[in-house]
């Protein structure tokens, strides 16, 4: 059985809700350094009425160009590891927190496909980081299966999880 849109849009507000409640618990900011997603994860965020209290900003760096001017991220660590690695969004998600207002950022890049995909890094390959300030960050691969907008959706509801693990949820 398939889930519905509308079964994915509800999980999808109702985590993004859970995290509002729990940033505001904390007392901080968050920020988002997105690459595959392409703004999906600030949109189910801002979705959520009261984000402007504890979402600062959303960055949308899909090209490599983009990571470095936006973010920081180093032309070496892209030359070396690719787009689509753990040293990379680690990067992204310092970057965001550096040009923004915010203690708690996320950030993400895979490949999302139908194309794209090598035998090191297939379709559904995606790199997540967590960088909540003074502490060291998180990342973590994930192999995600299915579509484009599948592969898309789970990163989304991914990163949404990981934050609120970061605020001890």
């Amino acid at each position: 059985m398939t889930e519905t849109g509308r079964n994915i849009e509800t999980r999808l507000a109702d985590l993004s809700q859970a995290l509002g409640r729990a940033a505001t618990e904390a007392g901080v900011m968050l920020t988002v350094a997105e690459s595959c997603t392409g703004g999906w994860l600030a949109k189910v965020i801002t979705d959520t009425s009261g984000s402007s209290h504890w979402f600062d900003r959303g960055f949308v760096t899909y090209t490599n160009v983009s990571k470095q001017d936006m973010l920081g991220v180093s032309p070496a660590t892209l030359e070396a590891q690719g787009a689509v690695s753990e040293a990379t969004v680690r990067e992204m998600a310092a970057g965001a927190l550096r040009h923004s207002k915010a203690q708690l950022s996320v950030a993400i890049s895979g490949v999302a496909g139908p194309e794209g995909g090598t035998p090191d890094k297939p379709v559904g390959t995606v790199c997540f980081a967590w960088n909540r300030i003074n502490e060291e960050p998180r990342t973590e691969t994930r192999h995600l299966t299915g579509d484009r907008d599948a592969v898309r959706r789970q990163a989304v509801e991914r990163a949404l999880y990981g934050l609120l693990a970061a605020l001890g949820h």
